[in-house]
């Protein structure tokens, strides 16, 4: 008589702190550690924000003379709770785990264990997804938290450019718009990115290529043409130029790292990944994937960042 092995699995608390780390931080934005990551919120975080006056520094007297103001506020860090329920078929999976086994898959790092495996495949769906809520979820739709888009357009403190169609054409001069807008004791922070979506991108690598009307001439940059890019850092005026590929077309934002924050609750007693071999109750093929994970977004200073995006 054949013999079947139950692959069910639970990962509960602590021990499902791996299963949730692959599904929310190995999207590109996280994974290339382009902003702040506070992975250990239980409930919520409170984010302290102060200001002192411009007249802290007094010269020096005999007396004590509090007329220094600090003024405190701040912002709440509060991921919101998610859940996947997804049913996947076992045999149509289990031929690309057999080749992994026999080391002739074309993927080297492939789980060893089946259930891994499956985990590992909706992980990276999963990243995909928390990756566009970061910068273009909004907290109406079911299964997202609202983006920093959402949250920076919602802010009269940022300094909003009114944008457009981003081309190879104008793409030097309207980056050149956000350097310009940028506040002055936030320039030249070690951690100023200038965050863009993929078409920005794309439009500015054309540009530097001499597609452009930069006056870089037609053979670009060293008369190398597009030749020049091999997929390397990109900065403008010194500033590094990061893509975030959650972001919606023609849209960049102008930001300190340490002043964009995401959360979650990776060590968190509700977190869960499960996998349940439904073949002990309904003899099926099929495999039900569980996970629970918060998470969610937040900004510090909207005063120090500008967004620059199509006019809605």
């Amino acid at each position: 008589m054949a013999t079947t092995t139950s692959i069910t699995t639970t990962y509960a608390g602590e021990k499902a702190a791996g299963y949730i780390s692959a599904s929310l931080l190995s999207g590109s934005t996280l994974a290339n550690d382009l902003i702040t990551i506070k992975p250990n919120i239980k409930y919520k975080e409170v984010l302290k924000t102060g200001a002192t006056s411009d007249d802290l520094v007094k010269n020096a007297t005999c007396d004590f003379d509090a007329t220094s103001t600090l003024t405190l506020a701040e912002k709440i860090l509060q991921p919101e709770e998610f859940q996947v329920n997804l049913q996947l078929c076992k045999k149509d999976f289990r031929s690309d785990w057999d080749a992994a086994q026999m080391g002739i898959s074309v993927h080297d790092n492939l789980p060893s264990s089946f259930v891994d495996f499956l985990l590992a495949h909706v992980a990276d769906k999963v990243a995909q997804r928390i990756e566009t809520n970061i910068w273009n979820g909004t907290n109406a739709t079911a299964g997202q938290f609202d983006g920093f888009f959402n949250l920076l357009s919602a802010d009269s403190t940022v300094s909003d450019i009114s944008g457009q169609a981003v081309t190879s054409a104008n793409v030097i001069e309207d980056m050149g718009k956000v350097v310009t807008a940028i506040d002055s004791k936030v320039y030249g922070s070690e951690d100023l990115l200038l965050y863009v979506s993929s078409n920005v991108a794309k439009a500015y690598v054309r540009a530097l290529g001499g597609f452009g009307t930069s006056g870089l001439g037609a053979a670009g940059v060293n008369a190398q043409g597009s030749m020049w890019y091999q997929n390397g850092a990109l900065t403008f005026e010194g500033i590094p130029v990061v893509t975030a590929k959650g972001m919606g077309d023609n849209t960049m934002v102008a930001a300190r790292k340490s002043n964009l924050y995401f959360g979650t609750g990776l060590l968190n007693d509700t977190n869960e990944a499960k996998v349940i071999d439904m073949a002990d109750l309904d003899g099926s093929q099929n495999v039900r994937v569980v996970l629970r994970f918060t998470a969610g977004i937040q900004v510090g200073f909207g005063s120090d960042v500008v967004l620059y995006h199509p006019t809605v």
